[in-house]
C-alpha cells in the first residue's frame, strides 16, 4: 500500500513541476520565477580591485590598441551539435581598455597610470566625426564673415602599441568526480578545469622593438552534482525512475577578463623594473594597502559573501554542498578569513 502512495506523491510532484519549474537553491523560484530575475551588477574581480588601487605612475604613457581579439579558433562544445558560437569572447580589446583606465582609479577617477588612444576601427569614426567638426566650423565662420575657425587639437600619438589576445583555451585540463550506487540508488558528483591563456606585448612606436612581454592564465572551473532512483515495485510490475541535478560553470567572458588584468598588472610591474616608467609609492602605501584590504573583506562580510562557520563545516564534511565560488574561496583561499588563516593547499 504504502509503495503505491509514494507513486502516487511522486506523480503529483512532477505534475505539478510542470506548470512551475523550480530553480535550485532558491525557494521564491519555485513560485514564482520573477523573484529570481537578477538586477544588473557591476562586478569588481580581485584583480581589477589591484589594478585600482595602484599607486600613481610618475608620467603616464600614451598607448593604442589596434587588435585584441581570440587567438583560439575554439567552438562551444554540444554533444552532436554543430555550433558556430565561440568559445572566448571576441571583444577582449573592451576588456583590454578596461583594465588599462582602471589602473590607479582608486585614488583619481580618471586612472592615473595609461593615456588610451582609440586606434581600430573606432579611428575611422573618430576621423569622419573630426571632419564633420571642421567642416561645420569652417561654414559657421564664413556666416558670420569670418576670414579663420577656430582648429580642433591635433591627436595624440601613442608611444607604444599593444598586442596580443586569447592564445589559448584548453577544454578538460583535469577532470575527475565520485558516485556510488547502492540498489537502484545512486548519486554522481564530476567535475571539470578547463585554462585560458592571455598574451599581452608591448610595442615601441619609434623602432619597433617588442620592449615588455607577457602572459597570463586562468583555470575555468565546471562542476555538477547528480542524483537517481532506479527500482520496480509491485513484484517487479512498476517502475520507479528519479533524476535530479544541477550544474555551476564559471564564467569564461570573467576568466578572460582576470587573466588581461593580471596581464596589465604584470605589464606594469616589468615597465617599473626594467625602467620604462616609475611607480611612485606614496609613504604611508603599506596603511594604505591595510586599510583597503580590511574594508574589502569588512564589506564582503556585510554582504554575506565570505563563507561563514557554518560554511567552513559543510566544505569538511561535503564540499559539494556550497556554492561553486564559496568551494572555489575556501579551496584556494591561503589568505585570512573571517579571522582565521586557512592553510589546507
Amino acid at each position: 500500500m504504502y509503495k503505491k502512495l509514494i507513486i502516487a506523491l511522486v506523480s503529483v510532484v512532477y505534475l505539478s513541476g510542470c506548470a512551475s519549474i523550480a530553480i535550485p537553491g532558491d525557494e521564491a523560484c519555485q513560485t514564482d520565477f520573477l523573484e529570481c530575475v537578477e538586477e544588473p551588477q557591476k562586478v569588481e574581480l580581485p584583480t581589477y580591485r589591484k589594478l585600482r588601487y595602484l599607486p600613481p605612475a610618475e608620467n603616464m604613457p600614451v598607448v593604442a590598441i589596434y587588435t585584441f581579439g581570440d587567438g583560439t579558433g575554439q567552438r562551444k562544445s554540444q554533444d552532436g551539435v554543430a555550433s558556430f558560437s565561440t568559445a572566448v569572447t571576441q571583444d577582449a580589446k573592451s576588456l583590454l581598455v578596461d583594465a588599462l583606465k582602471a589602473a590607479g582609479s582608486g585614488s583619481d577617477a580618471k586612472g592615473t597610470w595609461f593615456r588610451v588612444v582609440e586606434r581600430g576601427i573606432g579611428l575611422d569614426n573618430l576621423v569622419r566625426e573630426r571632419q564633420i567638426v571642421r567642416s561645420t566650423r569652417s561654414e559657421t565662420a564664413k556666416q558670420a564673415g569670418l576670414d579663420e575657425f577656430q582648429e580642433l587639437q591635433p591627436m595624440l600619438f601613442a608611444g607604444m602599441i599593444l598586442e596580443g589576445g586569447v592564445i589559448g583555451y584548453d577544454t578538460n585540463v583535469e577532470t575527475g568526480g565520485t558516485g556510488a550506487r547502492w540498489l537502484g540508488i545512486g548519486t554522481t558528483n564530476q567535475y571539470r578545469r578547463d585554462s585560458i591563456v592571455v598574451s599581452l606585448r608591448a610595442v615601441s612606436t619609434l623602432t619597433g622593438e617588442v620592449i615588455l612581454n607577457v602572459q597570463t592564465s586562468k583555470t575555468v572551473l565546471s562542476s555538477g552534482q547528480a542524483g537517481d532512483v532506479f527500482r520496480f515495485l509491485d513484484m517487479d510490475t512498476k517502475l520507479l525512475e528519479l533524476e535530479s541535478g544541477m550544474t555551476q560553470n564559471e564564467s569564461v567572458t570573467y576568466a578572460v577578463r582576470s587573466a588581461i588584468e593580471a596581464a596589465v598588472l604584470e605589464l606594469i610591474y616589468q615597465g617599473d623594473e626594467r625602467g620604462y616608467w616609475k611607480i611612485v609609492y606614496p609613504e604611508d602605501w603599506d596603511e594604505q594597502v591595510a586599510e583597503q584590504e580590511q574594508a574589502y573583506w569588512m564589506q564582503l562580510q556585510t554582504d554575506g559573501a565570505l563563507p561563514d562557520e557554518e560554511d567552513v563545516e559543510a566544505y569538511s564534511k561535503n564540499p559539494n554542498d556550497l556554492p561553486l565560488w564559496k568551494r572555489i574561496l575556501l579551496k584556494n583561499d591561503s589568505k585570512t578569513i573571517n579571522g582565521e588563516n586557512n592553510e589546507d593547499n
